[in-house]
């Protein structure tokens, strides 16, 4: 008897939830998905915002093929000087550099440290605002998500989230996003504050133009790390090639993985010489890892930041974003917010949302809800999307819900 894939999928690839959509996809290209017997989808959400140039964008696949013919894993991360892991740092640095470092009491950032995912970028953070400081309280916000590791999940602002894997990490404290008056809860017992410049899986939270600046003085006064996650926002997203640029301040530790891959994974965290030296010593070796900056995936990365400065992406962005907003029009739409094409409808109830993603897939548009809010439709597309494309899937969304 054929075991199809399907079955395999259910028998031996374990389950994150009992309702998972299940679709087979055999291959993928530009904003489209294709399953064996060559349906399209129209993906509305790039794999959660990593596929920002697209799926298997020629330049991406170029880099990675010419990789390849070089090599692939030669030591652990950090012995060997390696061109497509070097270059991806320098690279990364000079997108820093034009920000007003002296928001920051370290200055620029220019020193990267590669890891294998957005999660593995929050503990190594995590550890490198310890050794740093000396001190081990953490804040981070309410209906936030950094991550399923342990130190990540410690910091997530949603109790059920996480009760289940109790005890965490202790010391670790909650404010609200945006909300001023809870920044005095940072003291001088305070390592670092992680927060995402704007709220993710919260449902697209954009915070106050006085907020970070806010922050960031606060931070600044008690010796505390400012560590922002631009894991989602990051490399053009939200209509700048870092979110921050757009508010104000400047981070001690910025930490960015998913859209940076090109859809290869890789992730890092970033702070300046000064902070980061610190990871060499007491003790030697003080953060390691094997797979980290593997050099198919910095090149990779390497050629998606280069496609997302040349062809503009991120200015794109802003105006794709707003023609999604002008035709996102619906009595069951109460509104669309966001920052590029980083956006989400917002609806009643989880259930005219659900009902919509479900028949949305069926008419090949794929979208999404979010972890801690579950009646916002996901709408973070590849960057290259188009207008015409646009329009389509908007048609397709307005059509259901007038169903």
């Amino acid at each position: 008897m054929h075991i199809t894939h399907r079955q395999h999928f259910f028998d031996h690839l374990a389950q994150t939830s009992d309702y998972p959509l299940a679709l087979e996809i055999d291959k993928a290209e530009g904003i489209y998905m294709y399953s064996p017997d060559g349906k399209r989808y129209m993906d509305l959400i790039s794999g959660i915002a990593v596929s920002n140039v697209g799926h298997r964008h020629p330049k991406v696949l170029e880099a990675i093929h010419n990789q390849l013919d070089k090599h692939m894993h030669l030591l652990v991360y950090g012995e060997f000087v390696q061109s497509s892991q070097v270059q991806l740092a320098a690279s990364l640095a000079s997108t820093l550099n034009s920000a007003p470092e002296t928001m920051s009491p370290f200055g620029a950032i220019d020193n990267v440290y590669f890891t294998n995912s957005g999660a593995e970028a929050v503990e190594g953070s995590m550890k490198l605002a310890k050794r740093f400081t000396g001190r081990s309280e953490f804040i981070s916000c309410y209906n936030a998500y950094h991550g399923a590791t342990q130190g990540a999940l410690s910091l997530a602002g949603a109790e059920f989230f996480k009760n289940s894997f109790r005890p965490l990490l202790p010391e670790t404290k909650h404010i609200r996003h945006g909300y001023i008056p809870d920044i005095e809860k940072i003291t001088e017992k305070t390592a670092a504050v992680v927060i995402e410049v704007i709220g993710g899986e919260s449902g697209v939270r954009i915070p106050g133009s006085e907020y970070f600046p806010a922050l960031r003085a606060r931070c600044t006064e008690t010796g505390t790390l400012l560590i922002v996650d631009e894991i989602q926002t990051g490399f053009g997203r939200t209509g700048t090639f870092w979110a921050f640029e757009q508010f104000g301040f400047y981070p001690d530790i910025l930490l960015s993985a998913k859209g940076m891959g090109g859809g290869m994974p890789i992730g890092a965290f970033m702070a300046s010489h000064e902070i980061m030296q610190v990871l060499k010593s007491k003790p030697i070796l003080g953060h390691i890892t094997t797979f980290g900056g593997h050099p198919v995936s910095c090149a990779s990365s390497l050629a998606a930041l280069n496609v997302t400065l040349d062809e503009d992406l991120a200015a794109k962005a802003v105006e794709k974003g707003a023609l999604f907003k002008s035709l996102l029009v619906h009595p069951k739409i109460s509104e669309v917010r966001g920052k590029g094409l980083m956006l989400a409808a917002q609806m009643d109830s989880f259930e005219i949302l659900k009902d919509t993603i479900d028949q949305c897939i069926e008419k090949g548009v794929i979208t999404d809800w979010f972890l801690f809010c579950d009646n916002a439709m996901r709408i973070a597309p590849p960057l290259t999307i188009s207008e015409e494309q646009i329009t389509e899937a908007c048609h397709v969304i307005l059509e259901v819900l007038d169903s």
